[in-house]
């Protein structure tokens, strides 16, 4: 990233018709943290456009969400 150097250390997705969305929890080399929203197309690769999340997909990425501690924390501030 620009920012900094880092990675990807927790993310959640699921697959639907017309693509991957995809909520990744980014932690860079000085220990700060942030959330990245973003989708891939069916051939994997990254969209350069607006998540858009259909309301079916919702329940799949909570479930996903039960396996990711990091994002669902980060996730919960944001709703607090």
């Amino acid at each position: 990233m620009p920012w900094g150097s880092g990675a990807v250390v927790e993310e959640v997705s699921c697959v639907n018709e017309w693509h991957e969305p995809v909520i990744q929890l980014l932690r860079y080399d000085d220990g700060t943290e942030a959330v990245r929203f973003c989708s891939y197309n069916l051939r994997g690769g990254f969209q350069r456009s607006p998540l858009i999340v259909a309301t079916e997909d919702i329940p799949s990425l909570r479930n996903a969400l039960a396996e990711s501690p990091g994002l669902q924390t980060l996730l919960k501030a944001l709703l607090t």
